[in-house]
């Protein structure tokens, strides 16, 4: 059963859902969060305090929509577009991410999304 969550940055809102996995439920009981955004390329990410067991499948190579938790820094990202560390038009992370869910609405509004913008994070009930 997928969690949905809502992203707030701006006057941007965007609606998500997290996988149902041990990390993703982790995350989603570490929400509400607030934080600053930093961009890389199409990536925007964030710190989130949680954790990813050693377990949980990694992968660099990203789908457009993608949320994905970064354990070295303990961040939580969203993937729309290539990234310094892309091939092509697809996202890829620096290193290895553990996929945590997906956006589930329109993702246009990213590219206007500032580097040290504030971002939420919060549960739908």
């Amino acid at each position: 059963m997928p969690y949905a969550i809502r992203i707030t940055v701006g006057q941007l809102v965007l609606d998500a859902e997290l996988n149902d996995t041990a990390i993703a439920r982790n995350a989603y009981r570490a929400l509400p969060v607030a934080s600053t955004v930093s961009r890389w390329g199409d990536e925007i990410y964030f710190t989130m305090r949680t954790t990813a067991d050693e377990e949980d499948p990694m992968r660099t190579e990203m789908e457009i929509g993608e949320l994905a938790f970064w354990p070295p820094g303990q961040a939580f990202c969203i993937f729309w577009g290539p990234t310094p560390a892309s091939q092509g038009n697809k996202p890829a992370a620096i290193s290895p991410v553990v996929p945590i869910g997906k956006i589930v609405s329109d993702l246009t509004g990213l590219d206007g999304v500032p580097d040290g913008d504030t971002i939420r994070v919060e549960p739908c009930l």
